[in-house]
């Protein structure tokens, strides 16, 4: 962690910290909010997909194990766990997350619902510890949540690579993808008026000064949204409302910010349906299906991993 924020907060021209520092017990907390608010379309979209595609998934994939990415709470992730033990088709669900509160909070309740599935939970990160998935059957590996938008479109190749990597031929993958859309309506998105993601965002200053000793002041730093038209995605920002010093003894990092200066957060790059299969092709995935909330905000695209 220090080797990173070290490096992240003293690039130029932009300044940046990873999102996955946002994910600690307190964070995942917060982001479960997030998707909870109105405003923040994404997660009741997906879900209305699952609601009406499960099944279809389940039959498609053929999977005896399911890998969820990022799991958080496994919320949505219950919709495909019914629809698969409603057919008696699975033998073990893999939930892989950061917060190891969350992830075991999130697997006990689960083993509970489905007595007999023999639940892996993962404390780990999926750009790193995909390795650490389980072997054997035949595996479907969602990640949902568009969170593959929070990584540059370089990431996203390299990640698919590691994915694909990790599986077999005849392993499937289903993944979740926000469109392009209003430019108004995805601002509001990530800027809700009761200042859930802003809260979330200023968390990660939190995180900073618990693990790494730093002394931001989460006052000083206010939330803002922008939206990129070259690259089509958010990003958020945490902008300095004053010039400040800040000290990260962990990181041996001495920092200066004017009032005004920005340290970017996260990015949230929207797709086109059009452009999934370029998307997937390269890294070793046939694309089998692609389905649409009825307002065409989000996708869910199962692939399969090619020979």
């Amino acid at each position: 962690m220090a080797e990173n924020i070290r490096r992240t907060l003293t690039d130029s021209p932009q300044r940046w910290l990873s999102p996955k520092w946002f994910y600690d017990d307190l964070g995942s907390v917060l982001f479960d909010a997030i998707t909870r608010v109105p405003e923040y379309y994404p997660t009741a979209r997906e879900r209305a997909i699952l609601l009406a595609r499960a099944d279809e998934i389940v039959v498609a994939s053929g999977a005896d194990t399911l890998v969820e990415l990022g799991s958080g709470t496994s919320d949505k992730t219950r919709l495909l766990l019914d629809a698969f033990t409603a057919r008696g088709q699975l033998r073990r669900f893999c939930p892989l997350d950061v917060s190891a509160t969350t992830l075991a909070t999130a697997a006990e309740a689960i083993g509970a619902e489905h007595p007999g599935l023999d639940v892996q939970p993962v404390v780990g990160d999926f750009l790193h510890d995909l390795h650490r998935i389980p072997t054997g059957g035949r595996r479907l590996v969602v990640f949902l949540g568009g969170t593959i938008g929070n990584l540059t479109p370089d990431e996203q190749a390299r990640f698919l690579r590691r994915v694909a990597d990790a599986l077999v031929p005849g392993d499937s993958l289903l993944l979740g993808t926000d469109l392009v859309k209003d430019t108004a309506r995805l601002l509001t998105a990530y800027d809700d008026p009761v200042g859930v993601t802003a809260a979330f965002n200023r968390n990660i200053l939190a995180v900073l000064n618990r693990e790494l000793g730093a002394d931001f002041d989460l006052r000083a730093w206010r939330h803002e949204a922008r939206w990129d038209a070259a690259g089509e995605r958010i990003e958020m920002h945490l902008v300095a409302r004053e010039a400040q010093s800040v000290r990260i003894p962990g990181a041996r990092l001495d920092l200066k910010l004017d009032e005004g200066e920005s340290i970017q957060t996260e990015i949230s790059s929207k797709f086109r349906i059009e452009r999934l299969p370029s998307l997937l092709g390269p890294a070793g995935f046939s694309v089998d299906s692609v389905w649409c909330d009825p307002d065409g905000d989000v996708a869910l695209t199962l692939a399969t991993r090619t020979g």
